[in-house]
């Protein structure tokens, strides 16, 4: 065996502060990963119908049902909706309910001066998602 001890000496101390070193660096690793900002989540927004035709009466005014759900499919609750009209100067808005929906009836709705058809624009917003909306979102035609 070899008589010289020098290199055992101070090789506990080293293990120790490099540990010590080396548990730094993880807390600091892990802390800056889960302080990480939160990616909120996508939502769309469909129609009970693509299209209608109006003819200036209440009569023919449909029932627009605007279905908020998630990237998974499920309804989201609570969302606030915003339907424009197609000269864009009146808008009407709503809360989904507890099933994604939100319900309206569409009266007053005119066309920009000169126009046979436009569209109804939506943007929908909730806390956690990102915010959609859909500047062609149903067709509107005057008959």
């Amino acid at each position: 065996m070899l008589s010289d001890e020098s290199a055992s000496v101070g090789l506990p101390i080293r293990i120790v502060v490099l540990t010590i070193i080396g548990m730094i660096g993880m807390y600091a690793i892990l802390s800056a990963v889960m302080s990480t900002p939160f990616v909120p989540e996508s939502m769309f927004a469909a129609s009970n119908c693509s299209s209608f035709n109006m003819s200036g009466t209440i009569v023919d005014s449909p029932e627009l049902i605007v279905s908020v759900f998630n990237n998974d499919g499920k309804p989201v609750g609570g969302a606030n909706v915003v339907v424009w009209g197609p000269g864009k100067e009146k808008a009407t808005g709503g809360i989904t309910d507890h099933d994604g929906e939100f319900r309206y009836k569409l009266l007053n709705i005119s066309l920009p001066q000169g126009k046979t058809e436009g569209y109804l624009s939506v943007k929908v917003m909730q806390e956690g998602y990102l915010d959609y909306s859909n500047e062609y979102f149903v067709k509107v035609r005057k008959v």
